[in-house]
């Protein structure tokens, strides 16, 4: 397989900036591993099957779960029965009409072992929720029978690493079940898939856009979602420092994740706007509470007061993502004032708190890698404020492998972790609670905060399920298990003929409501 990394390769690939009709192009650090929803995938591939298929739900904005295919969702008292009333007259690429037979062989196509859907087991009552059935009493209806009530379900059906759930044609697959190319209802369908160099989409000219209170505007993975293109292509370029001389030669049009390291630079470069949105991430100093030193509480508590949060955020992150305590991430729906208090910054607290801890200097290693910048830089800080009130902080760099091994065995003292996003807060506490016996690589084993996890994905109820987080942040803040410092930002550099490309939340990039000026 080629690399294309010069740039006369970039030019034939790409094409040249003096004809007309030149796609929308976005890099991509490396191809996609497949095209089909939730099957041999990777974050890339992600990325461009969203572009092609769309699910009953899908994320929103600040990555609440809101309809999709679906126009209406109805949930049973007992909360175990979901019924989807399908919106009229959306087809697929083939021109077919979407009908709840389609949803119906989707989900069975999922289901069947042989499709090696990753997530199967969140739906056949292992891992998460068990579907009992699936029923289609008439063309607009699909209901969903659950064994029990859960709370995460449709987050489930949105999460980008099932493909959305995608409903599919069954065309999409040839006579022998195998697969052979996504026939979906989204704003763009596959074209060409030229392995090592591109992914070219075509706008889907009979697209059926929502309308209404939920369309009209871009949401997330819903809302408007207009192909305003003729073509999109995502351009396979492996090398960063490529990227950005693509993008600054007008050979390429969108940078969707631009390292913030590289932020000053871009928005020097003249014709180059650069954009940004708060993420869902998380990063966070953990702390191995069972230590033998970290275990006291006080000395916790010093640790936290030590750390200057702001100045932290906004020099690792270039002042464009600013500090958070909270698991909950500052672009939740969930996030307010209650997940807004965190620890103050007070040296001399600090100070007092540990000489009442009986600190009496003994070394603390602090873990980070140099795999990614921001998190490193983050490391570097703490130590130094830290070492600034009398911890004595050994910070020891590790390959990112070897800190991985650290953290999934809980063989650390202290460590620099960055958490992928979570699209629900009770994901954001599951991803760092639960019963360190078992599980090592879990930060917060108090009893009955996980209980308030399990209940807060189990309820329906949006301000119960408020109530629970507002009271776990509090019991988080007393204990302080690891110290959350930022969510980060998705940060995207484009070209001034680019109009209406936005950074978000999920940090994907949407090429839809995008449109390109010659």
């Amino acid at each position: 397989m080629s690399k294309c990394m010069t740039a006369a390769c970039l030019a034939l690939v790409l094409g040249s900036t003096a004809y007309a009709a030149t796609p929308l192009r976005i890099a991509l650090t490396a191809d996609i591993r497949s095209t089909q929803p939730g099957v041999n995938r990777d974050a890339n591939s992600d990325t461009v099957v969203q572009h092609i298929v769309e699910g009953l739900v899908a994320f929103g904005e600040n990555g609440d779960v809101k309809p999709q295919l679906a126009e209406s969702v109805q949930i049973s008292e007992d909360g175990k029965t979901y019924t989807f009333k399908l919106r009229p007259n959306v087809k697929f690429h083939n021109g077919t009409t979407l009908t709840s037979a389609d949803v119906l062989w989707t989900w069975q196509h999922y289901m069947d072992p042989k499709t090696g859907w990753r997530c199967r087991t969140e739906f056949d009552g292992r891992d998460g929720v068990k579907v009992e059935d699936v029923q289609t009493p008439d063309p607009d209806t699909v209901i969903f029978k659950l064994e029990r009530p859960n709370g995460l379900f449709l987050n489930s059906l949105s999460r980008l690493d099932c493909g959305g759930a995608g409903i599919l044609h069954r065309d999409s697959v040839r006579a022998d079940g195998t697969w052979d190319h996504p026939i979906g209802t989204g704003p763009f369908e596959l074209k060409e898939w030229r392995r090592g160099e591109y992914i070219s989409l075509e706008k889907f000219k009979d697209y059926a856009n929502r309308t209404g209170p939920e369309g009209g505007v871009r949401d997330g993975f819903t809302g408007s979602k207009r192909p305003l293109v003729d073509e999109v292509r995502f351009v396979i370029i492996p090398d960063e420092s490529t990227i950005k001389l693509a993008l600054q030669r007008k050979d390429i049009d969108i940078i969707s994740d631009l390292s913030n390291t590289d932020v000053p630079e871009m928005q020097k470069s003249p014709g180059i706007t650069v954009a940004h949105a708060d993420t869902l991430g998380m990063t966070g100093v953990l702390i191995q509470t069972r230590d033998a030193v970290l275990s006291n509480a006080k000395l916790r508590e010093a640790i936290a007061h030590a750390i200057d949060y702001v100045q932290l955020a906004d020099a690792v992150n270039e002042k464009l993502a600013p500090w958070n305590n909270s698991i909950v991430p500052l672009a939740s729906s969930y996030f307010d004032d209650v997940q807004r208090k965190g620890w103050a910054y007070d040296p001399a607290l600090s100070q007092k708190l540990l000489q009442e801890s009986g600190y009496q200097g003994q070394p603390i290693s602090l873990i980070a890698s140099r795999r990614y910048a921001q998190s490193y830089n983050a490391a570097v800080l703490v130590q130094a404020m830290l070492q600034s009130v009398g911890i004595n902080v050994r910070l020891d760099v590790m390959e990112w492998g070897a800190l991985q091994d650290r953290y999934v065995t809980g063989k650390y003292q202290m460590l620099v972790q960055p958490y992928s996003p979570r699209m629900d807060p009770a994901q954001s506490y599951e991803a760092v609670s639960g019963d360190k016996a078992t599980q090592p690589r879990k930060v917060w084993d108090d009893p009955q905060a996980i209980k308030l996890i399990e209940q807060a994905a189990q309820e329906l109820d949006r301000e119960k399920r408020k109530s629970i987080f507002d009271q776990l942040h509090g019991m988080f803040l007393s204990d302080i298990p690891t110290i959350p410092l930022y969510n980060g930002a998705d940060v995207g550099a484009f070209r001034d003929s680019v109009e209406g490309y936005k950074p978000w939340a999920l940090r994907k990039p949407r090429a839809w409501e995008v449109s390109k000026k010659e």
